[in-house]
């Protein structure tokens, strides 16, 4: 089995190149070898792979900055992602394609649903929600993997943001009114890599059925919970007695360009009952990745 998988240099797609490797035969490309910022290249790059199975990590995730490049995010999120839909269904292929929580606008009191209406209130969120659609209207077999408040060990996000600022500062203040489940782009891989041979075997035996999956951490907090808790494993794995003090504050004390989700929460279900996938909690998650440094 052949697999392609793009964005192969970001949280995820690195992650990928890993959990992929005992499927099959894993082509992984990164911005320079894949730029869904050329959507005319995808055809030509999709059909020379060949591949059985298409992994599209790649994403715009500049969430601030596609306030002022909404034009280029949904190209990205978007237009290209139709296009590797296109491909994938005239090759007979599989597409499996990450979402995000902020198709939602937060203001629900529980966790969402799949078949929740979508109502993005940001930028990165509306090119996200047309790259979903592109990718049903495609026609192909496909899943879309909706994941929330990715981090990882390596790259840049909100756990190695903590981790440096944690050391340069005798405080931190961070936003305590939105609430999600920190997932670690290592178990969204894994995760993925045994969704993917379970729908392949679904493919070859004609009882596939595509569909949109939550696939998120257990549990939930909010970023100053998140943040609390880094600050204390940190502090754990160091054997340092002085730690910065982590003191939550509202979204209106942190203006950012791009609003955010209030409520980012994603019921785990779906893919728990057909996949039979679970995602440990958070906290574990965490961890475990801070252990793998």
């Amino acid at each position: 089995m052949r697999l392609l998988v793009t964005g192969a240099d970001g949280q995820v797609g690195w992650e990928l190149r890993r959990s992929l490797v005992p499927l099959g035969e894993v082509i992984a490309m990164d911005r320079n070898a894949c730029d869904l910022s050329r959507p005319q290249d995808l055809p030509r790059i999709v059909r020379e792979a060949q591949p059985d199975i298409v992994v599209n990590a790649a994403a715009y995730t500049a969430v601030d900055k596609a306030e002022e490049e909404e034009a280029l995010a949904t190209i990205i999120n978007g237009t290209a992602v139709g296009v590797i839909a296109e491909e994938t269904r005239k090759l007979g292929a599989l597409l499996i394609h990450y979402s995000t929580d902020y198709v939602f606008d937060g203001m629900k009191d529980a966790p969402y649903t799949e078949d929740d209406a979508q109502h993005p209130i940001n930028a990165y969120g509306r090119s996200k929600l047309v790259g979903e659609r592109a990718v049903e209207q495609g026609g192909g077999n496909h899943l879309i993997l909706r994941t929330s408040w990715i981090y990882a060990a390596r790259g840049r996000n909100f756990l190695n943001t903590v981790l440096r600022l944690a050391c340069e500062r005798d405080e931190l203040r961070i936003v305590a009114d939105q609430i999600g489940a920190p997932t670690w782009a290592h178990e969204i891989a894994d995760a993925t890599a045994s969704i993917a041979r379970q729908a392949r075997q679904e493919v070859e035996q004609g009882d596939f059925k595509s569909g949109t999956f939550n696939a998120t951490a257990a549990g939930a907090t909010s970023w100053f919970g998140f943040a609390e808790a880094i600050v204390t494993q940190m502090a754990l794995r160091t054997g340092t007695q002085t730690r910065p003090e982590v003191h939550p504050i509202s979204s209106a004390d942190y203006p950012a360009p791009a609003a955010r989700p209030k409520n980012s929460r994603l019921a785990g279900d779906r893919v728990r009952q057909r996949f039979g996938i679970a995602l440990a909690d958070w906290k574990q998650g965490m961890v475990r990745c801070m252990s793998s440094t």
